[in-house]
């Protein structure tokens, strides 16, 4: 694989906010110290340095950054440089008002916080061009330049004039004629017809929210505006360095306070970047779940972003220590930095980066983890954590130009399909959990150590034994073509509950569960009964008996073999879980939702059936809390074998095989302390 960075090491290194120490040099003097010694070598620059960098308008200082290029340069030192749209200067908000956003209520905003700027701003965007193309033109031809970074973190939403214009016309392009929106907004509802383009307006809570088509499609259009933004902001860097690759970070969710995020579609924003790149920051050490569990939802949303480009990314931000926004901000059990920062590696990263590389001395993230922390010192444990995680990196240089393993398993994740299913005026607002339902299948297959991709509903799904299409409650009828060619062609695929209700305007389906959908599963979907928490009912399958809870789908058999049965109520003896053949392919039906105990048993025998174990795993007998992860290349596979317990573990290895972090031989039993990493190859 070819390093699209052109590196031939991990980056290891993070966020620096020099402007904030001009008036103390000494302190930068003694961070390069430190940064050589903690074997810091890639720099994120300027993404909070518009007011240092622009001063005034059209008044540029670009002297202390030409020193910091130097200095890193020194160092043999990589340059991510950030153009700083996502926190502008005061001066801006001051004499452009028209920039800040205006909030759902039609109240413009204050200066303020950060991204707190219109999108459709024709003044905002000249302004960011115009920042950006002294950036280029200074800094493109820098040895050091790595990377441009857009912005931080592109989120939110305005709702001022501007942004309802270029709404109306995002529908009109989208719609065509005011009739056929009426239609597809099924507005003869309460009277909700629109009679001209200039009636569309921004769900509001001082308007209209319970049109569930314009809500969705307004998502849809926050998502293109940003990605227009974000287009119309890399027009110089394109232009001035195009050797230049260009990323904007991410954001992932953060379990186990939020899941994935859900303000923009990536899978749409993922065409426009050349990297991936995101921030990560789970909560280790939380008291909500197992260390393992928490492993678990973090190696799922690394295979969200490794997926969007089925290429390396980078981890643009994580915290060497603690964070200082989670409800509770625990600082890391010892080993437990090495051991996330290398579950990313042996997920598809190429970099471990970090918010931030010298702690902010006050404002609101002065508590936040950093490598250089207030006390200047090098004896710190987050000092000689990241010190460590530095050596690991450049002991696993050959891993470099590796790609992860490609799985034989994916599971369908689809925007549009989480945003309406939870604005569905149906089922129950506390317990629909798409997110954490795909959690639970996939879950099953990480304590196995498959491999799984996180894939859109644009995505080829030929390369896959098995496609796991969970909880697809608004699905077009070109994917369900596309599904049922690829189990007609061999392929296998496992649907639940709440699928195929409604189709992208929104509107259900007439005339029952469409005949496509009928076809692959063998099925007619009847209803679903909604559960309350206090309810329950069971699952009857070979005499093993397994509890369900919020979610009951009632179907007729078309074709399908039951496998499994309802125990109570109205539906007792009616199917739960079906098996169709399909051409060459099989259709599976998990008509309701279950616990996990359920999915370990139907998916162990899938994973027998289709034989989607990985191979060549070097150890035997290991337990749910030692996790392996495969990078490789033609000549070699790298085994990054975790463990997540807090206890010693035992494991045995049926070759001989070294550990690249320590050199030692890992032959027969090798006991792994708690949070170790060894990372395996042939002897």
């Amino acid at each position: 694989m070819t390093h699209i960075l052109n590196s031939s090491r991990f980056l290891h290194g993070g966020d620096y906010n020099p402007e904030q120490w001009l008036d103390n040099p000494d302190i930068i003097d003694r961070d390069f110290i430190l940064f050589q010694q903690a074997k810091i070598n890639t720099f994120t620059l300027g993404i909070f340095s518009w007011a240092k960098l622009e001063p005034e308008e059209g008044v540029y200082d670009f002297e202390w950054l030409d020193d910091i290029f130097d200095r890193v340069e020194k160092q043999n030192g990589n340059i991510i440089l950030a153009t700083p749209s996502g926190a502008r200067p005061r001066w801006m908000s001051t004499k452009y008002p028209e920039i800040l956003r205006t909030n759902e209520e039609g109240q413009k905003l204050l200066f303020g916080e950060r991204h707190n700027h219109c999108f459709s701003s024709p003044i905002y965007r000249k302004k960011t061009q115009e920042i950006n193309r002294q950036l280029a033109n200074r800094y493109g031809h820098r040895k050091s330049l790595i990377l441009w970074h857009i912005s931080n973190e592109f989120g939110g939403e305005c709702h001022c004039e501007l942004c309802q214009t270029a709404f109306r016309r995002w529908m009109q392009h989208k719609y065509k004629t005011i009739d056929n929106l009426n239609k597809l907004y099924w507005s003869s509802f309460w009277s909700h017809q629109y009679n001209t383009w200039e009636e569309v307006h921004s769900p509001s809570p001082l308007g209209d929210t319970t049109s569930m088509s314009l809500n969705l499609d307004w998502k849809r259009f926050v998502t293109d505006q940003t990605i227009d933004f974000y287009e119309n902001e890399i027009k110089p860097l394109r232009e001035i360095t195009p050797n230049i690759p260009i990323t904007t970070n991410f954001m992932g969710g953060n379990p186990p306070y939020s899941d994935v995020h859900q303000d923009l579609d990536y899978q749409k924003f993922a065409k426009h970047v050349d990297i991936i790149s995101w921030d990560s920051y789970p909560n280790w050490s939380n008291d909500y779940e197992s260390t393992t569990e928490l492993a678990m939802k973090t190696a799922l949303m690394n295979d969200v972003m490794r997926s969007l480009k089925q290429n390396t990314y980078l981890i643009m931000e994580s915290t060497p220590s603690q964070v200082n926004w989670h409800p509770f901000n625990k600082s890391k059990r010892p080993g437990m930095h090495e051991m996330g920062s290398l579950q990313q590696i042996a997920h598809g990263a190429n970099a471990v980066l970090y918010f931030q590389l010298h702690q902010s001395r006050g404002s609101s993230e002065m508590f936040h983890g950093a490598v250089v922390t207030n006390s200047l010192s090098d004896q710190t444990r987050t000092f000689k954590d990241v010190s460590k995680v530095g050596k690991n990196l450049e002991e696993l240089q050959p891993v470099v130009d590796t790609e992860y393993q490609q799985p034989k398993v994916a599971i369908v994740f689809d925007y549009d399909n989480m945003w309406a299913l939870s604005d569905a005026k149906n089922y129950s607002d506390e317990t629909k959990n798409y997110w954490g339902t795909i959690q639970d299948h996939y879950s099953v297959f990480w304590h196995n150590n498959i491999s799984v991709d996180i894939i859109s509903t644009e995505d080829d799904l030929s390369p896959y034994t098995l496609i796991i299409d969970p909880m697809h409650f608004m699905m077009s009828q070109t994917f369900m073509a596309k599904i049922e060619k690829y189990v007609s062609s061999g392929g296998h695929i496992v649907g639940t509950y709440m699928t195929g209700i409604v189709d992208p305007n929104y509107l259900a389906y007439m005339g029952g569960w469409p005949e496509t959908l009928q076809n692959i599963y063998g099925l007619s979907y009847v209803e679903t009964d909604t559960l309350y928490p206090t309810q329950n009912n069971a699952i009857n399958w070979e005499g093993d008996f397994f509890n369900i809870h919020n979610y009951a789908d009632l179907y007729e058999l078309k074709g399908a073999k039951q496998l499994a049965l309802y125990v109570d109520d109205f539906y007792a003896d009616a199917a739960a879980l079906t098996e169709n053949n399909f051409g060459a392919g099989t259709a599976f039906m998990i008509s309701a939702r279950t616990n996990r105990d359920f999915l370990n048993k139907f998916y162990q025998m899938l994973i027998n059936k289709f034989d989607l174990y990985n191979i060549d795993i070097p150890v035997e007998d290991i337990n749910e809390n030692i996790n392996i992860q495969i990078r490789q290349d033609d000549a070699q596979k790298y085994f990054f074998i975790t463990n997540y317990d807090d206890s010693e573990q035992t494991i045995v290895f049926n070759d001989n095989y070294i550990d690249m972090l320590s050199g030692n031989s890992l032959i027969n039993n090798v006991t792994m302390s708690p949070y170790q990493v060894i990372v395996a190859r042939k002897a």
